[in-house]
């Protein structure tokens, strides 16, 4: 029993050393390579109105938050609150899907019924080399490229790209391994998923984290023709990362996700100071 503890499980990192965020925890082994760790937690009003949708996500934004820092998804679990086992059916069937689609297990977690809201929270393990991708390592000078699987469309009436439930199984799971491949092949060391935020939104918090400024361009953003500037710029894509690199690797990383059919687009630089400024034919505006 007294070797375990010196097993592959020993934590590296004191409290002090995890910098705060990242949607993800890496916890590095004694080997070098980490542990990552996540969750997301789902709102009544979602799991109400569309539960097999909000059971999906669940599980989708918790596989993307693991491929944001350049890992590989493990297994998840959940704690799911309901009424009782009808009003959890089709949260569970969506949590099912997402787990199938994207070939990542549920492999555990607790059931709560006689509750009077609904609520779920779902937690994810994956592993990654010593090669991270993180938010808080941009440098002046750098690139910034946007990732986005445009194969898809809007779901309901939800600022949500859709280009995952639509998609085979086993062209989620190729895709899921492309942050992995940026990252060990040492193309880049930052990445941040896109969430909620949109893409401008996303943008500030990785200038946030990084300390430094952006200047992007409008005009370099792909987007589907008969979607709105103000539409995509607030949307949430079920696959788009942003990336950080050197210029001389800007090529092979849009290479990487053209073979995948998704649009990488150069769409700004990184600079120093902590000011956004966006342009757009001859209009230019700093935050």
């Amino acid at each position: 029993m007294g070797n375990s503890v010196k097993s592959s499980t020993y934590f590296k990192n004191k409290v002090t050393d995890i910098r705060l965020g990242d949607d993800t925890a890496a916890i590095q082994q004694a080997d070098g390579s980490h542990l990552l760790l996540a969750a997301e937690g789902i709102i009544d009003g979602f799991l109400t109105n569309d539960p097999w949708f909000a059971g999906y996500s669940a599980v989708m934004v918790n596989i993307s938050d693991i491929c944001a820092m350049g890992g590989l998804p493990v297994a998840v679990t959940d704690t799911l609150y309901c009424m009782d086992a009808a009003s959890s059916e089709q949260i569970w069937k969506g949590m099912l899907a997402a787990s199938t689609n994207y070939g990542v297990p549920i492999v555990g977690g607790h059931t709560c019924y006689h509750s009077e809201n609904k609520a779920l929270s779902v937690s994810i393990l994956g592993k990654a080399t010593e090669h991270l991708l993180t938010s808080f390592d941009a440098q002046p000078g750098e690139a910034l490229l946007l990732a986005i699987d445009q194969n898809g469309a809007y779901y309901k009436d939800y600022p949500f790209w859709n280009a995952s439930t639509t998609t085979a199984p086993e062209i989620l799971q190729q895709r899921v391994t492309l942050p992995y491949q940026i990252a060990n092949e040492l193309l880049s060391s930052v990445a941040k998923d896109v969430s909620m935020g949109g893409i401008i939104g996303t943008i500030c918090m990785l200038m946030n984290t990084s300390k430094v400024g952006v200047k992007i361009n409008l005009e370099a953003i792909t987007k589907p023709a008969k979607v709105s500037w103000e539409k995509w710029l607030i949307s949430f894509p079920s696959y788009g990362y942003l990336f950080t690199c050197k210029a001389s690797n800007i090529k092979a990383i849009q290479q990487i996700f053209s073979d995948n059919d998704i649009q990488c687009d150069h769409i700004g630089q990184i600079e120093s100071g902590q000011q956004l400024t966006i342009h757009h034919k001859e209009n230019k505006l700093k935050f």
